[in-house]
């Protein structure tokens, strides 16, 4: 498996106070240099934490793959087609959540998102569709023209280490098998730490993980080279 890192809460904790720091590129160059094989960052409508310009920089000054996580919108797709990231996550987005609470409803607008998709295709990009692990939203995804689902882990991770871990993190072994029979790549991510993360091995064929906050999290006590290289080891 792949680590890809997110990054946005570097840019959350700049935000807080203004100005440049801590640099949300120079934490990218890091996850770079210390063997991460992606950079994640959301640009949201209201651009509460990465903005368009940590985009632009991170696109032109990265060796590694860009992943550029965003809404089913107008404003995204443009953005995209113009910076060309190596690839994009469509994700369903609500102003009011902290963090994003579920999965993309594939299924509920199959036209809509296959549609949406095929420019970007055209372009170049690679297009992930981040659903939650439901065998009606990995058959809809497999539909769309997209080469990549990212199953939602957040439903395991809240589970891990009560009865219903194992419940939840069969859907997930489920439908990342069922995804590959249909042609799909699979990525996984959302609220994986260093504890849960070593069952991820136990899923067939998973290709990447997306893991954010509990590496920036970490990374306040222990910097964030260390943080990246514990995750790496783990997922290795």
């Amino acid at each position: 498996m792949l680590l890809g890192v997110n990054i946005d809460h570097v840019a959350t904790l700049r935000n807080a106070r203004g100005g440049n720091d801590p640099n949300v590129l120079v934490a990218a160059k890091i996850c770079e240099n210390c063997g991460a094989s992606s950079i994640t960052t959301h640009l949201r409508e209201d651009r509460r934490h990465i903005k368009d310009e940590d985009v632009k920089q991170i696109s032109e000054n990265i060796k590694i793959n860009l992943n550029l996580e965003m809404a089913v919108t107008d404003e995204m797709q443009a953005i995209a087609l113009k910076i060309k990231p190596h690839s994009v996550c469509l994700v369903p987005e609500k102003r009011q959540e902290v963090t994003t609470e579920g999965g993309l409803d594939v299924a509920g607008q199959l036209e809509k998102i296959t549609e949406f998709v095929k420019p970007l295709i055209n372009a170049g990009i690679e297009v992930s569709l981040f659903i939650d692990p439901n065998e009606e939203q990995v058959k809809a995804s497999a539909k769309t023209g997209a080469q990549f689902i990212e199953m939602h882990t957040g439903a395991y991770s809240n589970a891990y280490g009560t009865e219903s871990e194992e419940a939840e993190f069969l859907k997930l072994k489920n439908c990342a098998k069922l995804a590959q029979e249909l042609g799909l790549r699979v990525n996984a991510g959302h609220g994986l730490n260093y504890e849960n993360v070593h069952r991820m091995h136990e899923i067939e064929g998973l290709y990447e993980l997306n893991i954010g906050h509990s590496i920036i999290s970490k990374a306040v006590f222990v910097g964030l080279e260390q943080a990246v290289v514990e995750m790496q080891n783990l997922i290795r």
